[in-house]
């Protein structure tokens, strides 16, 4: 039996091609009978629509490349799960990769995306990205580029992102409302804008509440791990400065914080108040179980998507599109690490 086209299927229902071609892509300006019989039939037929062959007539290959900065974090996992939720529903493929927080290696990924002619790139930044010209490429190419979490500012596209100033200060905020008055933050690389945010909403909170900032009491990372955590803390204790409360920009460093300050006779909320970021799967198993700021990864995922077919739609239908930026409120999860006079 010879393959089905899209002509055979105009033929049987007395259509023109290009109308079947619109109902199988999902075209709006396809009656919705249509639609339904052109689905039905292509469904009874088996129809498979040929990937090369929509390719040269639509350029659009129904292929989306995500690049983030690590595989195994939760914040991550939960981002991609909304994309690929999303991705199913409307039928594209997604190809996904990590740049292992590497500008370089970056660079070369989306380098590589491109050469398959992707539709879209979605990308939460590297630590250490200092220059954009690759993701200008993605722009002149004609690909949508989508920037989440870790973003740049000054690169004009859709984005979205979680307002990390608020975070930073509603985190601080609740350290001072519940007695600590010497508050140390773990601040994330400098470049890298979410460090920015969330440092500069704990410096606000700081000044508001008529507290002493002590840039001796911002310590930077640049990989925001357990280990380094605990290393990072153990070198800050050994400096004998005082301080009752820590604001970490990561659940990672916080937790290994926590362990450094235990080792080190701490008491974990009565002698120094904790709070982490990004609710990470295992923070309420911990013991004191970590206060933290709520990351909504999986609806931030459905976010990026939904921008994504917002663009890519204006531009089929040669519509003026202006760039969105969605940001989600962040939410803080209060736990034993930050209330007073928690007893084993």
């Amino acid at each position: 039996m010879s393959k089905i086209t899209l002509t055979h299927l105009a033929k049987k229902l007395k259509i023109s091609v290009a109308t079947v071609s619109k109902a199988i892509n999902g075209y709006a300006d396809v009656n919705i009978e249509t639609k339904k019989k052109v689905l039905n039939l292509a469904k009874s037929l088996n129809f498979t629509p040929n990937a090369q062959a929509a390719f040269l007539r639509t350029k659009k290959t129904k292929v989306i490349g995500v690049i983030i900065p690590h595989i195994s974090h939760p914040f991550f996992s939960n981002i991609v799960k909304g994309i690929l939720n999303s991705a199913d529903k409307n039928g594209y493929l997604v190809i996904l990769l990590r740049s292992n927080e590497s500008y370089v290696h970056e660079k070369e990924l989306v380098e590589r995306l491109l050469k398959h002619n992707v539709d879209g790139i979605f990308i939460s930044l590297a630590h250490d990205t200092y220059d954009l010209s690759h993701l200008e490429e993605v722009k002149k190419s004609g690909a949508v580029l989508i920037q989440f979490d870790k973003i740049s500012k000054i690169l004009n596209s859709s984005k979205v992102v979680i307002d990390d100033r608020r975070a930073g200060y509603i985190a601080t905020e609740h350290l001072i409302k519940n007695g600590c008055k010497n508050i140390v933050h773990f601040r994330g690389p400098l470049l890298a804008q979410i460090s920015i945010d969330r440092f500069l909403g704990y410096k606000k909170a700081i000044e508001e509440y008529n507290l002493t900032f002590d840039k001796n009491k911002v310590i930077l990372f640049d990989h925001l791990t357990d280990q380094e955590g605990y290393r990072k803390m153990n070198e800050f204790i050994s400096k004998k400065i005082n301080f009752d409360g820590l604001f970490s920009i990561s659940d990672y460093a916080a937790t290994g914080a926590i362990e450094c300050l235990k080792k080190n006779n701490f008491h974990v909320p009565n002698d120094v108040k904790v709070i982490g970021f990004s609710n990470w799967i295992l923070t309420d198993k911990l013991t004191p179980s970590l206060t933290t700021i709520d990351h909504p990864g999986v609806l931030m995922g459905k976010t990026c998507f939904n921008l994504f077919l917002n663009e890519i739609t204006s531009k089929a239908k040669k519509v003026k599109f202006k760039y969105e930026k969605k940001t989600f409120t962040p939410k803080l999860i209060i736990r034993e690490s930050s209330v007073l006079n928690y007893q084993v």
